[in-house]
């Protein structure tokens, strides 16, 4: 991911006009992934499954014709990383799709938004500094886990196990993202990309077919479906969050991002009838502001999401 363009240290630098219009796109169609899920009778490990391959077919192409002698080249440990960081996507899509089907749009975006609190304490781990202001983002964020999570248990006890679902999800897409990001360091996105999806694909075969959930037979509606949630969310909405880091501090498109949360609770409340109960909101308030004040606290000039997830 090429990396953003910063002057001075403030990292909410002011969009274009152009930028600003290619991020509402971009979170637009990000924000539509849930409700798409949501609302389709296709077995979610199918989709994740489907949405990876159709993914990587349609990004090899490009890659084969721009970047085949990057392609030959790659070290060993490069094509190691992107293979681990490609079971790391397949995992996240396992453990957050499912979880569609036991809580609301709102629960899962905003518990599988949690990436970048994740992300941090890998970083942690790793032996890098977290700022006092992240570590209070952080805090924040979690209260409102908690208090997210107790709202849903006086609504349906199910609800938790979708909200545990949409946790990992989370929890897996910050180790993708921090794995595909030291890949990036060598490798294109394209190159990176095409082998990363390949190898979700691979991994979620098996985790499909053992919990029995067709890979085919859905019906027309059902494979456009597919394809909007590969062409939409994975393709078109990551690939112009990608174009506008050229020109867009992380920290700013980051922000963006987070736009998907309410984007698609409004959606589903529309679509979907999910109007979520008004003592979710504060829930999803406090993430909301934690998430900002980790991102804020975040190093402007370093991306912060690997496309796509």
């Amino acid at each position: 991911m090429a990396q953003a363009e910063v002057t001075g240290d403030n990292a909410i630098t002011r969009p274009s006009t152009t930028d600003l219009v290619l991020l509402g796109v971009a979170v637009t169609a990000i924000a539509t992934s849930a409700p798409l899920i949501a609302a389709t009778a296709v077995p979610p490990l199918a989709i994740a499954f489907w949405r990876s391959l159709i993914g990587s077919g349609l990004t090899l192409p490009w890659a084969l014709w721009r970047h085949r002698a990057e392609m030959r080249a790659l070290a060993r440990q490069e094509l190691r990383w992107t293979a681990y960081a490609g079971v790391l996507l397949g995992l996240h899509f396992a453990a957050w799709l499912p979880s569609l089907q036991f809580t609301t749009v709102a629960a899962s975006t905003a518990l599988v938004a949690l990436q970048p609190v994740w992300a941090a304490l890998l970083a942690l781990r790793a032996g890098a500094h977290i700022p006092r202001s992240a570590w209070i983002g952080i805090a924040v964020a979690l209260v409102g886990v908690v208090a997210l999570t107790g709202v849903d248990v006086t609504v349906d006890p199910r609800h938790l196990i979708g909200d545990g679902l949409a946790l990992v999800g989370g929890m897996l897409s910050a180790a993708y993202v921090t794995v595909g990001e030291r890949v990036r360091r060598t490798v294109s996105t394209p190159t990176y990309t095409s082998i990363a999806y390949a190898v979700s694909a691979v991994t979620l075969l098996p985790i499909t077919l053992l919990a029995g959930q067709a890979l085919s037979g859905y019906g027309t509606g059902g494979w456009v479906t597919i394809l909007a949630l590969t062409l939409g969310a994975q393709l078109l909405g990551h690939t112009l969050i990608n174009l506008v880091l050229r020109t867009t501090s992380a920290t700013v498109t980051s922000l963006a991002i987070l736009l998907e949360m309410p984007g698609a609770t409004l959606i589903a409340a529309v679509w979907l009838g999910q109007v979520p109960p008004l003592s979710l909101i504060p829930a999803v308030v406090l993430i909301f502001a934690g998430l900002v004040l980790v991102i804020r606290a975040g190093d402007p000039r370093v991306p912060t999401e690997t496309p796509p997830v």
